[in-house]
């Protein structure tokens, strides 16, 4: 599933391109009802978390909300092409064509829809409006192990499988340390390692959390933990756990339990 990175580059690549210009929405799948925002203008594309929000003109105000899940994608053309069976939904302008196919969610929302569907999640650090503060005190109230906190969008969004793995690594927590034996200001500081590591992402379009990597780095040499067999840092085979539902890999050296004996 792609993390908030990849949808704030989406949000910002498509306002460039598609935004406050004549613009045809369709449903060559079928499964998407287009009419409420027939003959409207794109005036702004928004990202929360893992959320894709695209706002028409006009009165009342609507939105496209989409959510790529597991299996969306979309594929930009320069021209229109004749669209793939399954694409759910076209936005058409007279240079470029963007094809979303097998999203989670593709739907028309009212303001009122949005704003309820946003009261749901957690902070977005790449946000303008985000609350740091407030979101590392949320983490902090939880007994509930880091490792699984980390992928509760409704405690703080757009951190997926990857950048979670990377966050706990850089600030040698291990997964299973509840929240609340977090000191606030440490979760505080690894909310603004995410913010960082995120604008990265959504600048390189590619999740990078070795430092002094770039986009000539190797791939396997981008990353500290996620999917590794050794740590980068400390040579240590790098072990793997499960928590929510998703495989989670740390350093067992660098990340020791919070029960853990120091090493002689």
């Amino acid at each position: 599933m792609p993390e908030g990175h990849t949808i704030h580059r989406l949000a910002r690549d498509h306002a460039e391109s598609i935004a406050n210009q004549g613009i045809t929405v369709s449903s060559p799948q079928g499964r998407f009802d287009s009419s409420l925002v027939a003959g409207k203008k794109i005036v702004a594309v928004e990202a929360w978390g893992k959320h894709l929000f695209y706002r028409f003109g006009g009165r009342p105000a609507r939105f496209v909300h989409v959510h790529l899940g597991l299996f969306g994608k979309f594929y930009r053309h320069a021209t229109e092409t004749t669209p793939r069976a399954t694409t759910r939904m076209r936005l058409r302008t007279e240079k470029t064509t963007i094809d979303l196919v097998g999203p989670t969610a593709c739907e028309v929302l009212s303001r009122a829809e949005v704003d309820l569907l946003c009261a749901r999640l957690g902070t977005d650090p790449l946000r303008e409006d985000a609350d740091l503060d407030a979101a590392a005190e949320a983490l902090h109230r939880r007994k509930t192990p880091i490792g699984a906190l980390l992928l509760d969008q409704s405690v703080v969004s757009g951190i997926g499988n990857v950048y979670r793995a990377e966050l706990l690594f850089l600030h040698r927590l291990h997964p299973s340390t509840l929240g609340s034996q977090v000191p606030v200001a440490e979760l505080r500081a690894l909310l603004e390692t995410t913010r960082q590591l995120l604008r990265r992402g959504v600048e390189n379009n590619r999740i990078i959390t070795v430092s002094g990597a770039t986009l000539k780095t190797p791939r396997e040499k981008m990353l500290y933990v996620y999917k590794r067999k050794v740590c980068k840092q400390c040579g240590e085979k790098v072990a793997s756990t499960t928590s929510g539902g998703r495989a989670l890999y740390f350093c067992p050296g660098c990340q020791p339990g919070p029960d853990a004996k120091p090493r002689p």
